[in-house]
């Protein structure tokens, strides 16, 4: 499998999306407590890997590991991101595209376990966003009572949610309620 390591901000949504799985951010639980929670994570992130009962706790465990490389500092989340990519990586190469452009591709090694794929998906994508972005685009959500994290990909880098459509759509909520209560 390889990754396009130019192409940082899938990687880097995987691992916002990875670290926002938790019990400790989902009121509800663990958005990955089963085997095919986990396959439908790594269908949706592209990863083309048959994941098995003995996945899922080292899933676990690098969500873990994401979380504490998102709260690092500059220097930690790079030593982190690139521990993730040589996991299971063989290394970086250049290679050119279908149109002969030159790009940046990380190639997994065969026998790599699902989670090594993953964590080498979501180590390229945090070394381009810390590259491409800086360290500021690295975030806690905004959202009160609300312990996710998000790798802010947006052009503009003004996203404040961890997930939008939750965490911003209830606090949207709680002010359309506010306001309600203050007309009556």
């Amino acid at each position: 499998m390889k990754i396009d390591f130019n192409r940082y901000s899938g990687g880097a949504n995987a691992a916002t999306e990875l670290v926002n799985t938790s019990g400790r951010v989902r009121s509800h639980g663990d958005a990955l407590a089963d085997v095919a929670a986990l396959g439908e994570f790594f269908a949706a992130h592209g990863l083309d890997h048959t994941v098995h009962a003995d996945d899922l706790e080292p899933a676990h465990a690098l969500r873990d590991e994401v979380r504490t490389a998102l709260e690092a500092d500059e220097d930690e989340l790079a030593r982190h991101a690139t521990a993730f990519v040589t996991r299971a990586g063989l290394g970086p190469g250049l290679h050119r595209d279908a149109d002969g452009n030159w790009s940046w591709h990380v190639e997994t090694s065969p026998d790599a376990t699902a989670t090594d794929t993953l964590a080498v998906l979501v180590g390229t994508g945090l070394l381009g966003a810390l590259y491409t972005l800086g360290h500021d685009r690295f975030r806690h959500c905004t959202a009160p009572d609300c312990a996710g994290m998000f790798v802010d990909t947006s052009r503009a880098g003004r996203r404040r949610y961890c997930m939008p459509e939750l965490c911003g759509n209830r606090l949207k909520v709680a002010k359309h309620r506010a306001r309600q209560r203050d007309r009556t």
